[in-house]
């Protein structure tokens, strides 16, 4: 491998021909300038084939567990096993990506990964049918997730310059979405033509691709600064304190903490499906609502365009944040299916403006060695947020009606945005 390779590496082009290039509808359209930088497009190429192969994954476990058991208390009992691995080593994960080279990190957790799904397969071929060797396996593949994701995030501020963040987010957030609309579509097609345990050897023959990309990335070591530390717990507290003593990143967490949890009413998606939409048939009801959120979102990323050059990044979190709130407040008022999943799509397109920026924010804001731990804990928000949220939305649907609950919580959204955006000004203000 040839690690002298600029991590930055740029096709020649001047300002006025970038300038040049956008002119007209591609102005508009997805902000692709990162992928100008080999590094940045093999970690985004490995992206684009493993968002659907994990996928596959995330159907076949489930499914195989109900086969198995029959019970839908033992599929949630596997989700809830899969969280606390993903939330404690998601945590040391980050401080292990401020201690050594994320390159080697990421070789040694894809191949774990990699290796688990390839252990899924034998499983499923052999036919142990063991619900026990499912939920270790999906923690132990959680906890190496938890520790890769980390590391992946943080490496991107070493692999494109600060302006072109956004995009790159853009582009990462967009292929994951892309994922989680294509890869359970896939899976329903496969399932029945090549069963359900290729499933899972298709995932590991995918998570090869990345292993590879990986490989052929160049370097990224720790500054000489955070070369002596060792990833404790004394390295995750002080991440913790760092976003209490920097405003803008604490305010970031804050922001998607308010959004998912007050205003992702997934939960409450079955009851509306047979209750509100049943006319429009339960299944076909229920597949849209579900779909809808990330079919915004690939739309938002293909338009990133028009909104990844902003710099007032603050400001477009505080926007993105409160137009989600309106959006699932105006899903909750519709009677119309249709007319429902065009504002749980138009919710999608704020989601993905919010998780560009956030990233963004998080990278720029946070120092080189602490990038890791604050992807650690965006980590844990992202994956514990919609969780919390179905708690919170499933309780408030069987007290007030599942109409009412969704309503309830988008006006929130709203409301708690707003106000910690006038009472906090460090977010309003950040810009770069």
């Amino acid at each position: 491998m040839d690690t002298s390779e600029s991590s930055t590496e740029e096709q020649p082009a001047t300002p006025e021909a970038d300038r040049a290039a956008r002119q007209g509808w591609r102005r508009w359209a997805m902000d692709t300038r990162p992928l100008r930088r080999p590094a940045f497009r093999r970690l985004w190429s490995s992206t684009i084939v493993t968002a659907v192969g994990s996928q596959l994954t995330a159907v076949a476990v489930p499914k195989q567990i109900y086969d198995i058991t029959g019970s839908s208390a033992w599929v949630g009992a596997a989700s809830l096993a899969g969280l606390l691995p993903l939330v404690v080593f998601a945590l040391w994960g980050g401080a292990i990506a401020d201690t050594m080279d994320r390159r080697k990190l990421l070789l040694v957790t894809n191949t774990g990964i990699a290796v688990t799904s390839l252990l899924f397969w034998l499983q499923a071929v052999t036919g142990m049918e063991s619900v026990v060797a499912l939920i270790v396996l999906l923690a132990v593949q959680q906890a190496f997730w938890g520790i890769n994701s980390p590391a992946r995030n943080a490496s991107i501020a070493r692999l494109v310059p600060a302006g072109e963040l956004p995009a790159a987010n853009a582009l990462g957030s967009t292929v994951m979405q892309t994922g989680q609309v294509m890869g359970p579509l896939l899976a329903g097609v496969l399932i029945p033509v090549i069963g359900l345990a290729e499933l899972y050897l298709i995932d590991a023959l995918a998570l090869c691709v990345t292993v590879w990309a990986v490989f052929k990335l160049p370097a990224l070591p720790p500054l000489k600064a955070a070369a002596e530390r060792r990833a404790g717990i004394r390295e995750i507290v002080a991440g913790f304190r760092y976003i209490a003593l920097h405003k803008v990143l604490l305010l970031s967490f804050l922001a998607d903490i308010i959004a998912m949890v007050f205003g992702m009413p997934r939960a409450l998606f079955p009851q509306l499906a047979g209750q509100t939409y049943g006319s429009y048939g339960e299944g076909l009801a229920l597949g849209l609502l579900f779909a809808a959120i990330p079919i915004g979102a690939v739309v938002g990323g293909l338009f990133s365009g028009t909104f990844s050059r902003a710099r007032r990044h603050g400001w477009m979190v505080i926007g993105a944040v409160v137009a989600w709130g309106a959006a699932i407040t105006a899903f909750g008022l519709s009677d119309s299916l249709w007319l429902a999943v065009v504002f749980l799509a138009l919710a999608g397109v704020a989601d993905m403006v919010s998780m560009v920026f956030r990233g963004a924010i998080l990278l720029s804001a946070a120092s080189d060695e602490m990038r890791g731990r604050m992807q650690g804990v965006f980590t844990v928000v992202v994956a514990g947020g919609p969780r919390l949220a179905d708690v919170l939305h499933g309780t408030a649907g069987s007290a007030f009606g599942p109409r009412a609950a969704t309503v309830g919580g988008g006006l929130l959204v709203v409301v708690l945005m707003l106000g910690l955006a006038a009472a906090l000004p460090a977010l309003r203000r950040y810009r770069v």
